[in-house]
Order: C-alpha cells, then structure tokens, then sequence
C-alpha cells in the first residue's frame, strides 16, 4: 500500500496551499479587468445597494477575496470601476483649451455628448449615474471624482472669480440633459436628434462658463 495520502501531493515534497484570495504567480494580467468590467456591469443592472462584492466575483468568476486583495470594500471598488469610466470624460477641460473661450459652450456640449451617444462609453456612465443617484455613498465617491477630476480643472482654466460655481452650472445643464434623456427617457428629449439637442444647449452652457 503506498504512503501517499490519497487526495494530497507526495509526502515530503514541501507544497504548501495558496493563501486563500491571493493570485498565483502565474494569475493572467487581465484578471483585474475583468473584476472591474464585472463590477460595472453589477452596478449597472442592480445599483450599488443591491451590488455584492460575492455577486461581483461571481460574475467575473473569481474568489471573493481575490476582489478584496485588488480593491478592498465595495465602496473601493466602485471608485476604483467610477474612474476607469469616467476616464473619456476626464479629458472634458481640454475642450476648453482647444480654441478660443467664445466656442467653449458648442465644443464642451459637443464632447459630451459625443460620449453619451455612444454606446461603449454610455453603459459605464449608466452604472455611475443610476448607482450615484439611489445610494448616498456611491453619489459621494461620484462628487468625488466629478468635483477633482472635471470641475476643478475646468474651473481653472477660467479666468473669472466665480470659475468654480460657472463650471458647476455647466456641469448641472449637462448631468441634468443626460439623466432625462439617458436615464429617465422622456420624450421628445430621449429620442431628438443630438445635433438638435447640441444646438439648444450650447448657449446656454456657454453663458455659464463665460456670461456676465
């Protein structure tokens, strides 16, 4: 009869068990990706209240505790999956350097809505949103990164003594365009044509980041 256990590796060889939720070394250099493409999909479809770090891992078919080892708490991954997204709209306050500041409204507006209307960068934002406006924790790691990553560089790209507030209305007009027509879909607003909608809204974006 031989000495080896019968569901173990041979006596002696010195294997010891992977702690458990840490990567092997071998662990494929997507993994982290994939957590956070499962994570915006988790939050997308069920919002950040009924969101599990277990219902993450399962969708991207992992160990809950290698979730942890990546990001630690829901909350750090949703901020972790919110800035990933939120990557296209950080560029937003170039569109205030590329040009003069009497076109800042029409290439601000344009930019964002050249975001929105398509659908790659649209779902991620749709988990932002939906998430940010049902749970008081997500709508604060969302002011977070819209407050330090947009807003703040916008602002500052203003030469005015109120940059901060005018960059905030703006933002406003346009947060506030997107939840109706993306989120809420009311009509005519949800189905206008975005040339239509760019036009109307231009103006007024502009007069608050450079009216009187």
């Amino acid at each position: 009869m031989s000495d080896r256990p019968p569901d173990g590796p041979p006596a002696g060889t010195g294997t010891t068990a992977r702690r458990r939720g840490r990567p092997p070394r071998t662990e494929s250099a997507d993994t982290r990706d994939r957590i956070l493409t499962a994570a915006r999909e988790e939050f997308s479809e069920r919002g950040f209240e009924k969101t599990s770090v277990r219902g993450i891992a399962k969708a991207a078919e992992v160990d809950s505790a290698l979730v942890h080892h990546y990001f630690g708490t829901k909350e750090q991954v949703f901020e972790a999956a919110i800035t990933q997204s939120f990557a296209p709209a950080i560029e937003a306050p170039k569109a205030i350097e590329e040009g003069p500041l009497d076109g800042v409204g029409e290439r601000l507006v344009r930019f964002f809505f050249g975001i929105w209307e398509n659908p790659a960068t649209r779902a991620p934002l749709l988990a932002i949103v939906r998430s940010a406006v049902t749970n008081e924790t997500a709508a604060a790691v969302f002011r977070r990164i819209v407050a330090t990553q947009v807003l703040s560089r916008i602002a500052g790209r203003l030469d005015l003594p109120d940059a901060e507030l005018r960059a905030e209305l703006a933002a406003a007009q346009l947060v506030g365009t997107a939840m109706l027509r993306y989120v809420i879909k009311v009509e005519p607003l949800a189905s206008a044509d975005p040339e239509q909608i760019i036009a109307r809204l231009a103006p007024v974006v502009q007069g608050h980041l450079t009216g009187p």
